[in-house]
């Protein structure tokens, strides 16, 4: 009996639960580790696709180098009729192969002869040497079969290097058979897609050669069979695999990386299996799948398709704190979610005494919140008559401007044009003074229309639709942007309250365009449907910003609400779709005003107000 008791205090709801709240923090923990494990491990492979996709860039730039040295070499062939092994020579010593080209072994010439021509060729060849130990020395063609055509190399730099392969016949091989064929046929660089032996190459690596067709000096090549008859010869070039992989992989600011270099044949020609030309670490342990980042990148060489098949630990790409961080996440969560725990009890105990306050708290609140919508509705009731005063004494203001102020600029604007044309031939001197005099007059006049504008445009007495084009038009003249207008009627007819306050929405809008939002195009959409009057503003800016609103000093989209409030319609501000900002005002109409002749006359008297303004400005 006194143990039934003891667990029915212990479950009570009045006392913490302490099982309850470890398995809970134990769980989160365990979320929390998880969660920061696989942060650790997308970062890290994050790091290794850059650098592997930097290392694949590399090798991709170090081939097109090559390839350009190798164009570079048949345009100094096509250069001249008659390039000699000296000239080569110096032509080879001038690229500075070691500094510039670090993987390029050697740059060689074969020209193109047939069985015909293969005795005369021979005889010349024997006595082509220059003597030195190190230079040219005489040759026969190699292998010694006889064949229907040769490839054979003359010249190869440097010389010292590949003394023994002058007089070899290329073209021997089926593989560099076809490659200088397809050279010859298209024009472009080609490749047997084979590793090549190299005196320079040190043991497990080897070489891959290209080539590029030379043809007659001058003779046209614009078709197969033209590239076939003037066909001379070729130049081509051989590097080492291993040591281009090896610059490319320098790059890499992780060395515990295994790069493994496959030939997956040519598009029309894919071989069933990769041939591997490389590995970085041919005798490296296979580790676990689970436990590497690896990847397959392309690579295109010449036509071939080229796999580069990048691995590395995964641990080698994390630091002491990345292996430390997914515990820290889960003591981080234990320990929090116990403390969470612990307060949801003691706030849970206290839970009659809050109910209580909260009801006290509530009434007064919904005492202060009637006073507090009382005070709120004077003083939007008070907001509406200054803003109604305001623009009833702009309007007046932009009158008597108008009226006085306009009518002696324009008389003394008319006397001083008397004056000057008077002055014109006679006093030269006056006539200066009073054409500057005249200047300034219509610089004054400018800005009295400037400023009445700005008081009460004019415009407004025309109608919406007058007021809404003329704002932009001195919207796109002074901003530079472009500024779109829609208007689904050609007359809208409203009171001059209501058209004041959307004439000024619009203004305000596309003032905060001009000086916020960075925008180079904004749309304007002015419709009237189902009674209700909608206007749309929309931009391609840098939109919104979630503290806008809030800015002290700023009460340009709160007047925007306020006046729309108090026209009983709607506004809604918020981000476009694809950024920018867009404003959706709406406001009921009374009663639709039938558009009859006078929104004709009125849409003429539009099109005239308009054409007017833009010629004065």
């Amino acid at each position: 009996m006194g143990r039934l008791l003891a667990q029915r205090q212990w479950f009570s709801p009045s006392k913490p639960v302490w099982w309850a709240g470890i398995l809970l923090s134990l769980g989160v923990g365990a979320l929390c580790y998880v969660a920061a494990d696989r942060a650790v491990e997308y970062d890290g492979n994050a790091r290794f696709m850059h650098q592997a996709r930097n290392a694949q860039y590399h090798i991709s730039s170090y081939i097109d180098s090559y390839t350009n040295v190798l164009r570079a070499t048949a345009s100094f062939f096509d250069a001249s009729d008659n390039v000699t092994p000296a000239d080569f020579h110096r032509f080879v010593s001038g690229l500075q192969l070691p500094s510039h080209y670090p993987a390029l072994d050697g740059i060689n010439y074969s020209p193109y002869l047939t069985d015909d021509a293969r005795d005369a060729f021979e005889r010349a060849a024997r006595h082509s040497g220059d003597g030195t130990a190190n230079g040219y020395p005489d040759f026969d063609i190699r292998p010694r079969e006889r064949r229907p055509d040769y490839s054979v190399i003359t010249m190869i730099e440097p010389i010292a290097t590949f003394r023994d392969r002058v007089g070899l016949n290329i073209a021997a091989r089926p593989a560099v058979a076809a490659s200088l064929a397809r050279a010859r046929d298209t024009g472009e660089v080609s490749t047997s897609g084979q590793l090549i032996e190299m005196n320079s190459l040190g043991k497990g690596g080897g070489g891959m050669a290209i080539r590029l067709a030379v043809y007659r000096r001058g003779m046209p090549r614009a078709t197969v069979e033209q590239r076939r008859a003037n066909f001379i010869g070729s130049v081509g070039i051989g590097f080492s695999v291993p040591r281009l992989v090896q610059l490319a992989m320098e790059q890499m600011q992780v060395r515990d990386v295994r790069l493994r270099l496959y030939d997956g044949g040519s598009a029309s020609a894919p071989v069933p299996r990769a041939t591997l030309l490389f590995d970085s670490q041919p005798h490296g342990k296979d580790e676990r799948t689970a436990q590497l980042y690896s990847v397959v990148l392309p690579l295109d060489f010449h036509g071939r398709q080229w796999q580069t098949r990048f691995s590395a630990p995964k641990r080698a790409w994390s630091s002491h704190f990345d292996l430390f961080l997914p515990w820290l996440a889960l003591g981080t969560g234990f320990i929090g979610t116990l403390m969470f725990y612990l307060l949801f009890h003691t706030l849970s105990s206290s839970r009659l005494r809050a109910i209580k306050m909260a009801k006290e708290m509530t009434r007064e609140l919904r005492d202060s919140q009637a006073r507090l919508q009382q005070s709120h509705h004077k003083l939007r009731r008070l907001a509406a008559h200054a803003d109604q005063i305001k623009e009833q004494e702009r309007k007046r203001i932009a009158r008597e401007i108008h009226d006085d102020l306009g009518q002696n600029l324009l008389v003394l604007r008319i006397e001083a044009d008397l004056l000057a044309t008077r002055t014109r031939h006679r006093h030269p001197r006056l006539h200066a003074r009073a054409m500057g005099t005249l200047h300034q007059i219509d610089s004054t006049i400018k800005s009295v229309r400037h400023i009445i504008n700005d008081l009460r445009p004019t415009v407004l007495d025309l109608g919406l639709n007058a007021a809404v084009e003329w704002q932009i038009a001195q919207f796109r003249t002074r901003s530079g942007m472009v500024c779109e207008l829609i208007e689904h009627q050609q007359d809208i007819r409203v009171d001059d309250r209501c058209a004041t306050a959307f004439f000024r929405i619009l203004q305000e809008s596309l003032s905060n365009i001009a000086q916020h939002a960075r925008a180079s195009v904004v749309r304007v959409e002015l419709a009237e449907a189902d009674n209700m009057l909608t206007m749309t503003i929309t931009d391609n800016g840098v939109g919104l910003r979630a503290n806008s609103r809030n800015k002290v000093g700023s009460f340009g989209l709160v007047g925007i609400e306020e006046r729309i409030i108090l026209l009983g319609g709607t506004c809604t501000i918020e981000g476009g779709a694809n950024g920018g900002t867009v404003v959706s005002i709406a406001v009921p109409l009374g009663r639709e005003l039938p558009a009859g002749t006078r929104a004709t006359e009125n849409s003429h008297r539009v099109r005239s107000f308009l054409t007017a303004i833009d010629k004065n400005q």
